[in-house]
């Protein structure tokens, strides 16, 4: 879109939108106290990069909306393809022995994009969906196979697979264990999080990863291979803190999957569609060849909802065995919505025609390059990034790493500051994530890194002034 006017800003009524926005808007992860405090930061526009609040102040989105507004904002050629789906077929029941062309041209693609025999898709409603389908699909082959107590699934802690009550109790995200909610726990375990920078003191990186081997096995040992079903895990774990595994770590885990007979589930809402410099992380850049990969996010670059379970030809074999009358009885009002299909077939197109798999392994590059300049900064006890996905962690004693009390919100105190500058990062607690559209340039993370720079100053100087922080 152009750039919005002063005239455009002009028609909104900021006072009665914040009024309506505490009244009647319920958000998702909803803070109740803060936002009936503080309200909300209200959104009107975007472009490319940039968005822009009622006041027509202008945002750098390093957050890239929630991992996924991967080609940028306000494309008119994407507007113009989903007007002409809507004016062609806006909706199609997706059920039993009905299909839409685009739907099937959709899934012909991403077999096509999806390494080794990844060759059948169930499309969903987001990344949610698409982990709790996968989830549904295992129970269903593993049934199919004739071993009902097949069931019990292995994820990280501090993952994170979604936010129904399934895919939240499989992920085991600590800061989303809140006592009002329950969680499912039967037949769901956990091992640990392949965070280098919090391994065990002493360990090298190699004993790191021997570790998290010896104790993946011991799990399924504890367990009983003959009932551990499938392993989830995101191949960079993204809300978790941009984990970046240990070489050698995941490939490890998927043989182990092998030889166990489990399905390697690979968690790619995030890591897909270009956000590391290709389609697919798991194989591309770890080795991996998963039995499953879930995607959303990317897919459309937000434009619309959509998400994908992507399975491989020997769990359809199983699952579609001939003569047995079997129905997959699992889906979705919206699952291969032709409208949502058509924004992600362009949105494809447009990643592969402007070449952006390539642009991402330079800009990405240079992002780790420019952020790994801060580790010297106080407060900054760890710099993660591998392409478009970064994280600064925040501590009170880079020595210890110890971390600062929850209740201080060092991540927000940084994140406001940045905000203020026309930066926008996410905070979680301790950190600062961020996952910028694959179309951000050379200077737009100059100036992302400089912000950064200057509010983790300001913070630390407020923070020792008030004696909360010695400052090493």
């Amino acid at each position: 879109m152009a750039i919005p006017t002063q005239a455009f800003f002009d028609g909104f009524a900021q006072a009665d939108l914040v009024a309506a926005d505490k009244a009647h808007y319920m958000h998702g992860y909803h803070v109740f106290d803060e936002h009936r405090e503080q309200g909300a930061l209200n959104i009107v526009a975007g472009d490319g990069a940039y968005i822009y609040d009622t006041q027509g102040n202008r945002f750098l989105d390093a957050v890239g909306g929630m991992w996924c507004t991967n080609i940028g904002l306000g494309r008119e050629e994407m507007a113009l393809a989903i007007a002409d789906q809507v004016r062609q077929l806006a909706y199609s029941n997706p059920f039993s022995d009905m299909a839409n062309s685009v739907a099937i041209e959709l899934c012909q693609k991403l077999a096509s994009l999806a390494p080794g025999d990844l060759d059948h898709v169930f499309l969903t409603t987001g990344g949610s969906t698409a982990v709790d389908t996968a989830y549904r699909l295992i129970q269903f082959y593993q049934n199919c196979r004739g071993k009902p107590e097949k069931k019990h699934i292995i994820a990280r802690y501090n993952g994170y697979h979604g936010s129904t009550q399934l895919t939240m109790s499989i992920g085991n995200k600590a800061a989303d264990r809140v006592p009002e909610f329950d969680y499912a726990h039967d037949k769901i375990h956990h091992v640990s999080n392949p965070n280098p920078y919090r391994a065990p003191e002493g360990m090298s990186e190699a004993q790191f990863v021997d570790y998290l081997i010896a104790e993946f096995e011991d799990k399924i040992l504890s367990i009983g291979a003959d009932k551990v079903a499938a392993f989830f895990a995101e191949p960079i774990m993204g809300s978790g803190g941009v984990i970046i595994p240990p070489e050698g770590y995941l490939k490890r885990m998927w043989e182990l999957c092998r030889h166990y007979d489990i399905l390697f589930v690979a968690d790619e809402v995030v890591t897909s569609f270009g956000r590391l410099g290709s389609f697919f992380a798991s194989e591309e850049l770890f080795g991996v060849q998963p039995d499953i990969i879930t995607t959303a996010k990317g897919l459309t670059s937000a434009y619309l909802p959509l998400g994908a379970c992507i399975f491989s030809e020997r769990i359809w074999q199983v699952i579609g065995e001939p003569g047995k009358g079997r129905c997959f009885t699992h889906g979705f009002t919206y699952s291969g919505h032709p409208v949502c299909c058509t924004a992600a077939l362009k949105n494809i197109e447009i990643i592969e025609r402007e070449n952006l798999l390539a642009h991402v392994n330079d800009v990405g590059s240079y992002l780790e390059q420019r952020l790994a300049s801060l580790r010297d900064l106080p407060l900054v006890g760890d710099v993660r990034c591998k392409k478009l996905m970064a994280c600064v962690e925040f501590v009170a004693d880079k020595r210890t790493k110890a971390l600062f009390p929850e209740a201080l919100n060092i991540g927000e105190k940084i994140h406001t500051r940045a905000q203020a500058r026309g930066l926008l990062v996410r905070p979680i607690v301790h950190l600062n994530v961020m996952s910028p559209p694959l179309i951000i340039t050379h200077a737009q993370v100059d100036e992302i890194v400089e912000t950064l720079r200057e509010c983790i100053l300001e913070v630390a100087n407020e923070l020792i002034a008030s004696g909360q922080y010695l400052g090493h």
